[in-house]
């Protein structure tokens, strides 16, 4: 895929989704293992400033290495510098140049268009992973489901084997929808749901 992709749908359900999560919520799980919804929203947090640097090619300390959750506390108006942050994420991105050339992100050397579809992914899975530990209904652009799903489908069993961005595909009914489709090849159950609820 060497087309742009406009990010600000999953950028602003993305920023929803942090204006929703009640304090009560921050120590609840998600379906990310080992990372509850206050570490979640920190891994956000750096992965909006690392993707936006990788946008402007402005190579350093934010796309040397992938965000390192486990923040315990969560900066003061978080929701609101969550907002600032991927506002600043899609401007970027709708740079044309953005997308051509070479780029880097989590310490990879990555082409701009596969950095921007990483970045794509990044929002609409997680925002989906908040939504479902929130207790909160969560919906995609067909658009957004069809990119994300081809760049899963492009990870190989030897990838999700080694421990990279995604974890063996969970099988899911014919039937599912194309988002429940998309969750399961992210190595996620789409039935997932928090302890108790």
């Amino acid at each position: 895929m060497s087309e742009m992709l406009d990010l600000s749908p999953a950028a602003d359900r993305m920023a929803d989704a942090l204006d929703e999560i009640d304090d009560d919520h921050l120590d609840r799980p998600t379906p990310c293992d080992g990372m509850p919804v206050r570490v979640l929203v920190d891994h956000v947090l750096g992965l909006s400033l690392a993707f936006e640097a990788a946008a402007r090619k402005d190579l350093g300390a934010l796309t040397e290495s992938a965000p390192s959750p486990g923040a315990v506390d969560l900066p003061d108006g978080w929701r609101t510098v969550g907002r600032n942050r991927l506002d600043a994420l899609r401007r970027a991105w709708e740079d044309p140049t953005a997308w051509s050339g070479p780029t880097r992100a989590g310490g990879l050397d990555l082409p701009g268009n596969i950095a921007g579809l990483v970045t794509l992914d990044e929002l609409v899975v997680h925002g989906w992973d908040l939504a479902v530990a929130t207790g909160r209904s969560y919906s995609c652009t067909p658009v957004d489901i069809a990119a994300c799903t081809a760049f899963a489908e492009s990870i190989t069993d030897e990838q999700r084997d080694a421990g990279g961005l995604f974890g063996p595909a969970v099988p899911v009914p014919d039937s599912a929808s194309d988002l429940d489709r998309l969750i399961g090849l992210t190595g996620r159950d789409p039935t997932w749901a928090p302890d108790g609820a």
